[in-house]
């Protein structure tokens, strides 16, 4: 009698013990993975629309933000045939909590490609616009920036960088950023690289045809073959660029 109460006992801690043990694998296996900070991203426009879900525009793999269980996208719209509208939309773990598809809804070409957030308050987005036209577009947020327009003529692609209040989207201001031909004063190409902020200025690094703009947006004088890559760096509010630098141009 006295045996079958021991053995009782043994297979009773016996069968906690396996308990205790399955319990801490499944904590283990379900130990949530750390969320991904993404501060920078710059790459090919994709397309999507507000009334797209986060999965499938995650699964468009164009550029994107992350802070925690946050995530900005940004893209284009396509419109028309020939006419694409920038796109730009947050999500907070996986519910939509604004999509912006009005910053420029002209005939301008224009896509949403790159974007900079450091998580707080600090959002800054990249489009491209191939010229003005009649209509709201990112004309109506640069006025007193360092180009407030996209400048004479039309056809080559060139960049805006807009500061975005992350919590509702909303463009506080933005600048255009192109290059000039020397010779005739027409807008030319470029395109944003890179984007870094350190707390005051926000550094742009870009590739800039012929020709890339001095800090007073006057051309510069280069030599060698374009195009040129181009920093740029700007005061946080967009209106001044204190220094402008490209290789083989002063």
């Amino acid at each position: 009698m006295i045996y079958s109460q021991k053995l009782q006992k043994h297979l009773t801690y016996f069968s906690l013990s396996l308990v205790l043990v399955a319990d801490l694998l499944i904590t283990q296996k379900a130990a949530p993975v750390p969320a991904q900070t993404v501060n920078s991203s710059i790459g090919n426009g994709v397309t999507f629309s507000c009334n797209d879900s986060e999965a499938t525009i995650k699964a468009k793999n164009g550029p994107k933000v992350s802070n925690g269980n946050t995530t900005i996208y940004i893209g284009y719209q396509q419109v028309s045939s020939n006419n694409k509208n920038p796109v730009t939309i947050r999500f907070n773990n996986g519910i939509k909590a604004w999509c912006r598809s009005d910053y420029e809804t002209t005939n301008d070409d224009g896509t949403g490609y790159g974007l900079f957030w450091d998580g707080g308050n600090v959002l800054y987005g990249v489009y491209s616009s191939t010229g003005s036209q009649t209509g709201n577009d990112f004309r109506r947020f640069a006025t007193g920036r360092w180009l407030s327009s996209y400048g004479s003529g039309g056809g080559p692609k060139v960049a805006v960088i807009a500061r975005i209040n992350p919590a509702n989207g909303e463009v506080n201001y933005a600048t255009f950023l192109s290059s000039k031909k020397p010779t005739d004063g027409q807008t030319n190409s470029l395109v944003v690289n890179k984007l870094s902020w350190n707390g005051t200025n926000l550094t742009v690094q870009a590739t800039s045809w012929w020709t890339p703009r001095r800090a007073n947006t006057n051309s510069m004088t280069c030599s060698g073959a374009s195009p040129y890559q181009y920093t740029a760096v700007f005061t946080g509010d967009l209106t001044k660029v204190n220094s402008a630098s490209a290789a083989t141009c002063s």
